[in-house]
């Protein structure tokens, strides 16, 4: 395989490259929190230049946007199980899997933090919503054309993402009896 080849491939250096400067972010963010480390540190972290960071994101915000997004919208196919209950069963483990994950309340923390810091902020918080809305909304218009009644895709977000969310960042625990608890409360 010649170089140009190589170039062209998907997945290859540039998507390696992302992941390792993402996990950088998120393993800088667990240990100092937000705005306590520079696009350097992150290049130096994730063994590229500073000038691949600047080169790909432009700046710190849009890269810090970038993982917020990314990590949070990185979801299991929506779950098709037959029943409203049983979809939002299986999608709510699977958030609370997420963001309990190794990496997932540094990146909660991320989010906030993001969306408190100005336009650009407020930007990435608009575009999370609008992805988990769009994600949630297929399962409840799979759900209406069963004939069941479904509720509102911001019901889901506010009576069974917005506590966990909230759980998260708080340090309190997330049981699997808690997460089908707002499940059964909002049905």
């Amino acid at each position: 395989m010649n170089e140009r080849q190589r170039a062209r491939r998907p997945g290859g250096r540039s998507a390696r490259v992302g992941e390792q400067v993402h996990q950088a972010v998120t393993n800088l963010i667990s240990e100092r929190g937000y705005g306590n480390f520079t696009v350097g540190e992150v290049a130096a972290r994730a063994g590229v230049a500073d000038s691949s960071i600047y080169r790909r994101w432009g700046s710190l915000e849009t890269l810090l946007t970038d993982v917020a997004l990314t990590r949070l919208n990185a979801q299991s196919p929506m779950p098709d199980t037959g029943s409203l209950a049983g979809d939002l069963r299986t999608y709510a483990a699977q958030v609370a899997r997420e963001i309990t994950g190794p990496d997932g309340p540094a990146v909660l923390h991320l989010a906030v933090a993001l969306s408190s810091s100005g336009q650009q902020g407020l930007q990435a918080g608009a575009d999370l919503r609008a992805e988990r809305t769009r994600q949630l909304q297929s399962m409840l218009d799979r759900a209406r054309d069963r004939g069941e009644h479904a509720p509102d895709a911001f019901e889901v977000l506010d009576h069974i993402l917005a506590p966990m969310y909230i759980r998260v960042l708080f340090g309190m625990e997330l049981t699997p009896d808690y997460v089908d608890g707002l499940v059964d409360r909002m049905l």
